[in-house]
């Protein structure tokens, strides 16, 4: 019993220290947030998302989260599946909790990285993309439905 407490209590002191902890092969992030996306800033960015899917003759849902992952502004074009709602989404949270495109992920496990799949709210596809302005991470934005890196992209460069 006393050996676990041991345990617990380092355990605790690390974290009260400040000391950052990330699984192998994570790239440590100095997040800095600037004020939350906007619904205005949410909309120019989901409109440049859609214009991008509409050049590819694609049906995409987008959705548009502040740096908390909650929803802020969600697209749903006619004719996108709805399996495409909650993968936009999810993709959109992990982007702007883990301030780091949703890509990183895929392509660590590619190269057999798995400690990517054990982090609650990591998600390994392209299609989340932190919004950024001034240096800032102001949302993310996420896309489903094809093309998904490209389109959520040109969202995010609307408010470059």
């Amino acid at each position: 019993m006393r050996h676990s407490y041991s345990i617990v209590s380092a355990i605790c002191a690390v974290l009260l220290m400040g000391v950052q902890v990330t699984a192998r092969g994570a790239e440590p992030t100095t997040a800095t947030y600037g004020t939350p996306i906007t619904l205005e800033q949410a909309r120019k960015v989901a409109e440049a998302a859609e214009a991008a899917a509409k050049k590819r003759n694609m049906n995409m849902v987008i959705a548009i989260v502040e740096p908390s992952g909650d929803l802020v502004y969600f697209l749903k074009m006619d004719g996108a599946t709805y399996a495409s709602i909650k993968i936009a989404q999810t993709k959109a949270m992990s982007a702007a909790l883990f301030n780091r495109p949703t890509k990183s992920f895929r392509e660590r496990v590619a190269k057999g990285d798995l400690s990517p799949l054990s982090l609650a709210g990591a998600v390994a596809s392209d299609g989340g993309v932190p919004i950024v302005v001034n240096g800032k991470t102001i949302g993310a934005i996420g896309s489903s439905g094809g093309a998904d890196d490209d389109i959520s992209q040109a969202g995010a460069d609307a408010l470059k």
